[in-house]
């Protein structure tokens, strides 16, 4: 009987603690990766504005290669949805939008998960000439962690998570481009 009171106390504790620690925890959390092209600018900000491009060089489209994808829009076009659903809870099931396209510069694009877990997150790509025939990519995303998830951020990690996921797909997309 006193295993059980003590086992109760304990997991009373260390939900308090998430509580606690919640409460001072960062909700939201900003990541980057870059990346060296050897290409001109406005080429490597053309291929990136097509979503469908992401197939090619995205780390979380080559976990399940026979996620189903759908699309609705113009890829390449602001309102363009790019969607998946897998059965790997790596990939889970998704869409990502085209909302903001600044020619040549910068592609933002809204994400929305249903599985493993419903989160809304913003991702981009920027462009810019390091000299006329080679770019610096850099993949960014900026998502939130609502309250008390956000206090198990110390223990996820989420920039070495998904920055080694950014990290990959861009050195992957270096070798696409440089083909």
């Amino acid at each position: 009987m006193k295993w059980i009171k003590r086992l109760f106390l304990l997991i009373l504790a260390l939900v308090a603690a998430i509580l606690i620690v919640g409460v001072f925890a960062p909700k939201k959390f900003h990541i980057e990766r870059s990346v060296e092209v050897s290409l001109p600018k406005d080429s490597v900000y053309q291929y990136l504005k097509y979503l469908k491009n992401q197939d090619q060089f995205s780390v979380w489209a080559r976990k399940d290669p026979k996620m189903k994808k759908t699309y609705t829009g113009t890829d390449g076009i602001v309102g363009f949805v790019s969607a998946w659903e897998s059965k790997d809870d790596n990939v889970g099931t998704g869409s990502m939008e085209l909302v903001k396209l600044t020619p040549g510069e910068r592609i933002d694009m809204h994400l929305r998960f249903k599985v493993p877990f419903e989160n809304e997150d913003d991702a981009f790509f920027e462009t810019s000439s390091i000299n006329a025939n080679k770019t610096r990519v850099i993949w960014g995303f900026d998502g939130t962690s609502p309250y008390p998830w956000n206090a198990l951020s110390y223990l996820l990690k989420m920039d070495e998570m998904i920055g080694k996921d950014l990290e990959g797909g861009l050195k992957k997309l270096k070798s696409v481009l440089e083909k």
